[in-house]
């Protein structure tokens, strides 16, 4: 089961927090990790429509990161965590995902990691998950996301461009400041599906509104308002 960081928690030693101190630009070593900080448009966007807002509820699906809980916490919102990905692997075992059909064993996932009451959040870093679930359970995800968050929230989340990759990075998300971001690449997977703007838009047609970005990374940003 994942773990779910209550507001305001602080990590314990050797976690794995990020250290202080990092550069502005380029890459450095943590803990065995390359750690390359860039800019992120939607990171910018997703700060600028909560900003100059107190006492939101924010879910991180990253997993829990020093990083993010003090900066979160720090402009006065409450941070909720869990590894979505983690939990993926540690509840069916490294099998391919794309085996996963079954209606009861997706409820118990998300039973688990999505366990939170209707309209609960006001913002959620849903980061690179998505494109990781096979069709079926990605559908029960959003729709459980669609439900645990209010009306006119705003999800970012983060997908591989290039259509024609076998292996994907799979990266640990911390956020800089409200311009720049973290990433600690956690090794490769092989996504589920891959998507392109307009599967993307078909993806989230339930919300609202979607925005892309377009990273040097080949990586997608997208913003979605509910």
């Amino acid at each position: 089961m994942s773990m779910l960081r209550r507001p305001g928690a602080t990590l314990p030693p050797g976690s794995g927090a990020l250290a202080r101190n990092h550069h502005e630009t380029g890459s450095r070593q943590f803990d065995k990790e390359v750690v390359t900080t860039r800019p992120s448009r939607g990171l910018e966007q997703f700060f600028a429509y909560i900003r100059g807002q107190k006492g939101l509820s924010v879910l991180d699906l990253a997993g829990a990161s020093q990083d993010n809980i003090n900066f979160i916490t720090n402009l006065g919102h409450r941070l909720y965590s869990e590894d979505f990905v983690r939990s993926l692997d540690d509840n069916f075992g490294g099998k391919d995902p794309a085996e996963l059909t079954n209606s009861a064993r997706i409820e118990s996932f998300l039973g688990h990691n999505l366990n939170f009451d209707t309209e609960q959040f006001d913002a959620v870093l849903v980061w690179d998950v998505l494109q990781f679930l096979p069709s079926v359970l990605l559908a029960a995800t959003l729709e459980r996301l669609g439900r645990i968050v209010r009306p006119k929230s705003y999800l970012l989340a983060y997908f591989h461009a290039d259509e024609k990759s076998q292996q994907v990075p799979c990266y640990s998300f911390r956020i800089k400041d409200q311009q720049n971001i973290l990433l600690a690449q956690r090794g490769f997977r092989k996504p589920a599906q891959l998507f392109n703007n307009r599967s993307l838009e078909k993806l989230f047609q339930g919300f609202d509104s979607v925005k892309f970005f377009l990273t040097r990374e080949q990586l997608r940003e997208v913003i979605v308002r509910r």
